[in-house]
């Protein structure tokens, strides 16, 4: 009997680099598949690009933007997803201040060279031990791979959300909520809240990690999504 594939999504700025560890960990025993997702520049666009090339059933993870196209996915086909997992994302839709400040990085993108994640950025992102090294330097390189076009797509998109509260009591796959301790940008306070929302969910919530768990705590991401995915012990 093949194992279910499993379907990737990364966040804002984020490529197929977030999850490398988990591809490494994962690959030989299912199929991965990373959608790219720069294309579009709505969620239910990006929804609909993911459906066209997944499987017709499959395992579904979303980080952050990941997690808003992973709801849209659940909200549209929910019959082709045999569990999810919600990593550092929201329901909610933006507010009028953060509408503001993603249109204010997007207006500052278009100004000389595009560096996607500065220094100061990283720091929203990532736990301080990471915000130099490896980890860093990753997350800085998908940024400038993604480039400034499919970053205002992107952005766009995640502006133009909707509220997806009142639609998660309808998610019925086995979910796994697993949240980096530390998130600046999706505290803890919204993953309790998914949680809440979501009745066959767990929660899961990883020290001295911030936004990006699949980067900073890889170990830890794997043997979370493992045993989500009833793989048992590797």
């Amino acid at each position: 009997m093949s194992l279910v594939p499993l379907v990737l999504l990364p966040g804002l700025l984020c490529d197929a680099a977030l999850w490398s560890a988990q591809t490494r960990y994962f690959a030989d025993e299912r199929e991965v598949i990373i959608p790219d997702l720069t294309g579009h520049d709505s969620i239910p666009d990006l929804a609909t690009h993911v459906l066209e090339i997944a499987p017709q059933r499959f395992a579904l993870v979303g980080l952050s933007m990941g997690g808003y196209i992973a709801q849209e996915i659940m909200r549209r086909q929910p019959e082709r997803v045999d569990r999810l997992a919600l990593l550092d994302t929201s329901a909610l839709a933006d507010t009028p201040q953060a509408i503001r400040r993603r249109r204010g990085l997007v207006a500052q993108s278009r100004v000389g060279t595009f560096r996607g994640v500065t220094p100061r950025l990283l720091k929203d992102l990532v736990h301080p031990s990471h915000q130099t090294g490896p980890v860093a330097e990753t997350v800085m390189a998908m940024a400038v791979r993604i480039g400034r076009d499919a970053f205002a797509r992107q952005q766009n998109a995640i502006i133009k959300r909707i509220d997806g509260r009142p639609y998660l009591g309808d998610i019925r796959v086995p979910t796994l909520i697993l949240f980096g301790a530390d998130d600046r940008i999706t505290p803890i306070e919204i993953a309790e809240e998914l949680h809440s929302l979501i009745p066959a969910s767990t929660l899961q919530i990883i020290p001295d990690t911030g936004h990006l768990p699949p980067l900073e705590a890889p170990d830890a991401v794997n043997a979370a999504l493992a045993a989500w995915l009833g793989d048992g012990a590797r």
